[in-house]
C-alpha cells in the first residue's frame, strides 16, 4: 500500500493573469493529520479544489489514492470525505432527505447510527430544513454528512467555521479517534490556529501561492523564536545573524525574529553586538504563524503605529 495519500508536483494554478498556487509540491503521508495553513488569500482552497479535480490545473500535477485528481474514478472518490468552506448544502431539503440523497453515494459504507448519534449530540431532527439552520447548524450537519460515510480520506476547508468552542473541542477529538483507524488520513485548512496546535502532526504553509514550510509541527514550533536583546548604549544600526526574519527596536532595546536559528548562534551574536541581557520570548503557534509570514517590510500600516 502506497504511504503517500496525497502528492502534487508543480501544481501551479492562474486565475487569468493572477497566480494563485506556484509550483505547489505537497506530500501527504498516510495516517496522519495534516494542517494546511495560509492567509486569506493565500491559495489553501484553491490547492484543495485542484487536489479533489474541482478545478483543472495550468501546470502540473497532483494524485490522491494513487489515482489523477484530473481522473478520479467514483469508487476513488466514494473513499474521499470532503467538507467545503462554508458548509454549502441543499437548503430546501430536510436534514433527513439529504442523509438519504448522501446515503446513494456511498451503499457500502454509510453508518447510519454514527448519523444519527451525530445528530442526537447536536440536537438536531430530520425533520428540520436546512434553510432553518443557523450557520453553526448547518456546520454541524456537513460534519455528520461527511464522517457518517467513515472515509478513509478526510479533506476539510475550515472545517470548524461556524461551531462553538464546546463543539469545535469535540468534533477534533472526533479527528483524533479517526485517526486511530487504520488507514485514516486528515488533510484540514483551519484559521483557528489553536485547533491546528491541538491535533495536527505536520503542517504546511503556503504564503502568496507559494509552500514556504511542510514539516512537523513540532519542528516549526522549534524553529520560530523571538528574542529580546537588551543594551546599555543604543541598539546596533546593523543586524548580522543567521535567520533573521523581523526586528524590532527602541532606543536600547531590540526584538528579532529568528527561524533555525540556533542557541548557540544567538548567544554568539548577542556577545558580539555587546548586549547586556537577551531572553527568549513566548510563542503560541498563532504568533509564530503571523511573524513567519508578515511581509518584510518597516511601513506602518495604522496612523497609531507610529506613535511612541
Amino acid at each position: 500500500m502506497n504511504d503517500i495519500v496525497i502528492e502534487t508536483r508543480n501544481l501551479t494554478k492562474y486565475f487569468g493573469k493572477t497566480l494563485a498556487l506556484d509550483h505547489l509540491n505537497l506530500q501527504v503521508p498516510r495516517g496522519c493529520i495534516y494542517g494546511l495553513l495560509g492567509r486569506n488569500g493565500a491559495g489553501k482552497t484553491t490547492a484543495i479544489k485542484l487536489m479533489l479535480g474541482l478545478l483543472r490545473p495550468t501546470t502540473g500535477t497532483a494524485t490522491v489514492l494513487g489515482c489523477d485528481c484530473q481522473n478520479l474514478t467514483p469508487q476513488i472518490r466514494q473513499r474521499i470525505g470532503y467538507v467545503t468552506e462554508g458548509h454549502r448544502l441543499y437548503r430546501w431539503m430536510k436534514i433527513g432527505e439529504l442523509a438519504k440523497f448522501q446515503q446513494a453515494f456511498f451503499p457500502g459504507s454509510w453508518d447510519d447510527k454514527l448519523f444519527n448519534d451525530m445528530l442526537d449530540y447536536f440536537e438536531l431532527s430530520k425533520k428540520q430544513k436546512i434553510k432553518t439552520l443557523s450557520n453553526g447548524e448547518r456546520a454541524q450537519v456537513s460534519l455528520a454528512i461527511t464522517l457518517a460515510p467513515n472515509p478513509e480520506l478526510l479533506i476539510m476547508d475550515d472545517p470548524t467555521l461556524g461551531l462553538d468552542t464546546a463543539i469545535r473541542r469535540q468534533f477534533l477529538e472526533g479527528m483524533i479517534q479517526l485517526i486511530e483507524r487504520q488507514g485514516r488520513t486528515i488533510l484540514f485548512s483551519s484559521h483557528i490556529l489553536s485547533d491546528v496546535e491541538r491535533v495536527a502532526e505536520r503542517i504546511a504553509v503556503i504564503d502568496r501561492g507559494v509552500l514556504r514550510a511542510d514539516c512537523k509541527l513540532e519542528e516549526f514550533r522549534a524553529a520560530v523564536k523571538k528574542v529580546r536583546f537588551n543594551f546599555a548604549e543604543a541598539v546596533p544600526g546593523q543586524v548580522d545573524i543567521p535567520g533573521l526574519l523581523h526586528s524590532r527596536q527602541n532606543e536600547k532595546e531590540l526584538e528579532l525574529t529568528l527561524i533555525g536559528t540556533t542557541v548557540e548562534q544567538i548567544d554568539t551574536w548577542a556577545k558580539s553586538a555587546g548586549a547586556t541581557y537577551h531572553k527568549d520570548i513566548d510563542m503560541n503557534l498563532e504568533d509564530q504563524f503571523i511573524e513567519f509570514t508578515a511581509p518584510d517590510t518597516n511601513r506602518s500600516l495604522f496612523q497609531w503605529e507610529e506613535i511612541k
